[in-house]
This record gives C-alpha cells, sequence and structure tokens, in this order.
C-alpha cells in the first residue's frame, strides 16, 4: 500500500477568519486521503486554548500577556472590521446563513478525520503557557524541530 501525501500547516495567527481558513484546508486535505499536521506557535496558541477560565503563569508579565490574550476558538477576533465584536458577529451570522461550522465545529471534524495537532513548546515556555490551558485534542506538545521533521516528509506546506 502506498504511503499518504502529507500536508503540514503552520497556524501562527490567532485570528478567527485565519484559522478557519486554516482548519478548512486542512479538513479538504484530510478529507481527500492526506496525512494532515497543524503546528500551533504564537497567536496560533490562542485557537487551541480551552474557551474557559484563565490561564495561571510565573511571573507578572506573563500573567498579564496571558490575561489579556486567553484564547479559545470561542473568542477569537477577526483580522479585519473586528469592530469589538461587532464584525465577528455580522461574520458568525453570514457563516450560519451558509452553515459554514464555526472554529470550533472544524475543529472536532478535524479530529474525527485525524488531523495533528502539534503545540509548540517554545512559545509555550516563553508565554509561561501550560499544557492544562489547552484543549484535549492537541495531540503533541514539541518544537521546531518536530515540525521540521513533519515538513520535509510534506508535500505541501503552508503558513497561517
Amino acid at each position: 500500500m502506498a504511503e499518504k501525501e502529507k500536508m503540514t500547516l503552520i497556524l501562527f495567527s490567532g485570528e478567527m477568519d485565519k484559522a478557519l481558513a486554516a482548519f478548512n484546508i486542512a479538513v479538504g486535505g484530510a478529507s481527500s486521503g492526506m496525512d494532515v499536521t497543524i503546528f500551533f506557535t504564537f497567536w496560533g496558541l490562542n485557537v487551541i486554548k480551552r474557551n474557559e477560565g484563565s490561564i495561571k503563569s510565573k511571573g507578572i508579565m506573563r500573567n498579564m500577556l496571558n490575561f489579556m490574550n486567553r484564547g479559545g476558538a470561542k473568542r477569537l477576533p477577526l483580522s479585519k472590521f473586528h469592530m469589538m465584536g461587532m464584525g465577528k458577529a455580522m461574520m458568525q451570522r453570514l457563516m450560519k446563513d451558509i452553515n459554514f461550522p464555526q472554529v470550533d465545529e472544524l475543529i472536532k471534524l478535524a479530529k474525527e478525520l485525524d488531523v495533528k495537532f502539534i503545540a509548540c513548546t517554545t512559545t509555550m515556555g516563553m508565554m509561561g503557557i501550560t499544557r492544562d490551558a489547552f484543549i484535549p485534542e492537541v495531540d503533541t506538545f514539541a518544537g521546531v524541530a518536530t515540525y521540521i521533521a513533519e515538513a520535509r516528509e510534506s508535500k505541501i506546506s503552508l503558513f497561517i
């Protein structure tokens, strides 16, 4: 049996529209038979943080950063026209009108299709984020060497 083609995405952005694009591509790749991995780093970690609760960190700067940057698929802003949440609400209404799934629904669909989620440990360390801040769907906590190993074998590699 031939080995499956691979796709690797880096999700650097923590904005709803960019997360939607990343998951749409990941789900499309997995649906077409590819092995898909998403490497979440910097603000992209917000997408896979728990929706509820706060994040406790060591040090005042990390606590401030994580207070302002709680993340969670349901709390992501738009990259453009966020307008204090009004733009996001409009976008969600448009998505509902055409039955386009929300980010949290795409996360579930991606996991059903065996998309692998990797959270960047280097960024976690810098920002003072611990593993308990994340949703249970995260498969692996690893650094850039793991991403590079995945990307080396990938037919498609994207940075979002």
